[in-house]
């Protein structure tokens, strides 16, 4: 039985998108000839909600050892309130501890908490230990480079600099890669010549189905609309960002259209984007709204920037009549919520970028319909056929998916694992 070290900070009851990876992939681990020991954050030290029913998802004889992080009111001072920065200490020890004590084959770094990553090169140089780095977002993100200051996120130009060095630090030896998109691997590779395409693997998150098992039994109710009001409810959970503006604009523009060509069929329709800001709650900016206010329709729409707990999200979807799902503008962008979408079994509208997985997965899936579209074109074209799909599915409610879920098991969890492990050993021969 081979042994993993897996560093993920945000694990579980924390609520955050990074942690998913290796929730899901912990039920199927032995069953395919590996061993995990999770070192992870205590919750009190991670600015981010909480969701008890996570730790359901959880083998109970998983190993996970909790460890402490500088306070984010002390860190902050400095200008560093990443959990990455606040824990990097703590990792640093716990994993000469276990890495002293015990054999590992491989340390596995599956986080957007970047800068615990340079500890893989340190440990390989120690310990002799390889090392993968799950690459679920950019790290250094030269997205923003061109785009004027008001559209950069805070801190920009420091935290720039930072992941940088530190990404060039960690990448220089790493020994394989992990990534939800193909255009991650592509962008390290074209960075460092030491990546090469046989040490680089795309697996998407996969979809747990045990999620929805969880949820048919937690008594959970939806506290953001009320199901029975005569309207319907277009539901979209996730982030929000400048990014996804060509694309809900795209969606709004249709919307305004429909309700001057056809209001009967549109007036009763209502929006809700919750989760939409990384920030903690209360301090999140709306980045939906204004796009719904340019085409006048903000009036429809509601947006908590607050994350939900992942189970209320779950339920609220699960009592949707419309799942909406707007994509970037980056076109190695993924939405990993997308499978969750699906095993939900509400209808689905997405509006993405043509080069996007997205766009060939629910083609694949017939899970729900696809609007794609060219960061060239403009709000308004891309909504004129939108508006075509959304009428026609409109019309349509209440129905139920006819989705392929032989074409969808290749996203399952479990498949998401195996292929996983396939590149673990793989790398172990290189």
């Amino acid at each position: 039985m081979k042994k993993v070290l897996v560093i993920s900070p945000n694990f579980p009851p924390i609520n955050a998108a990074d942690m998913h990876r290796i929730r899901q992939s912990l039920p199927y681990l032995k069953e395919f000839g590996w061993e995990a020991t999770v070192i992870a954050v205590k919750p009190e030290f991670i600015e981010m909600s909480i969701d008890g029913l996570l730790l359901k998802t959880i083998p109970e004889n998983a190993e996970i050892v909790r460890i402490n992080a500088f306070r984010s009111q002390t860190t902050r001072k400095f200008g560093l309130g990443n959990s990455g920065y606040r824990s990097l200490l703590h990792y640093y020890r716990e994993g000469n501890r276990l890495l002293k004590s015990e054999k590992y084959d491989l340390v596995y770094f599956t986080t957007t908490a970047f800068p615990v990553m340079v500890l893989g090169r340190i440990w390989k140089r120690k310990f002799n230990v390889p090392y993968v780095i799950d690459m679920q977002d950019p790290w250094r993100n030269d997205f923003y480079l061109d785009k004027p200051r008001h559209e950069r996120p805070p801190k920009f130009w420091f935290a720039y600099r930072l992941d940088k060095y530190m990404e060039a630090f960690a990448m220089k030896k790493v020994d394989g890669i992990v990534s939800v998109s193909a255009g991650y691997p592509k962008t390290l590779m074209e960075r460092y010549s030491n990546i090469k395409p046989d040490m680089c693997t795309v697996i998407p998150f996969g979809g747990a189905s045990v999620d929805f098992d969880v949820l048919n039994s937690s008594g959970l109710t939806n506290q953001v609309f009320d199901k029975n009001d005569g309207l319907k409810h277009l539901v979209y959970i996730g982030r929000g960002g400048h990014d996804m503006q060509l694309a809900l604009g795209a969606i709004f523009s249709a919307f305004s259209k429909g309700l001057k060509e056809s209001p009967e069929l549109f007036e009763k329709v209502r929006f809700y984007f919750i989760g939409t800001s990384y920030a903690a709650d209360g301090l999140g900016q709306k980045t939906i709204q204004p796009v719904a206010a340019r085409f006048g329709v903000e009036h429809y729409v509601t947006e908590i920037t607050d994350r939900l707990p992942y189970f209320e999200a779950m339920y609220v979807l699960s009592e949707a009549d419309l799942l909406i799902v707007p994509g970037s503008t980056d076109t190695n962008y993924t939405a990993s919520k997308l499978y969750p979408y699906i095993l939900s079994q509400r209808p689905l509208l997405a509006v993405f970028n043509q080069q996007s997985s997205v766009v060939e997965i629910l083609t694949d899936t017939r899970a729900g319909e696809c609007v794609s579209f060219l960061n060239e074109e403009q709000p308004e074209s891309i909504g004129e056929r939108v508006l075509s799909t959304f009428a026609k599915m409109l019309k349509k409610l209440p129905f139920t998916p006819d989705t392929d879920w032989n074409a969808f098991e290749p996203f399952s969890a479990r498949e998401a694992t195996r292929k996983q492990l396939d590149f673990f050993n793989k790398i172990l021969k290189l």
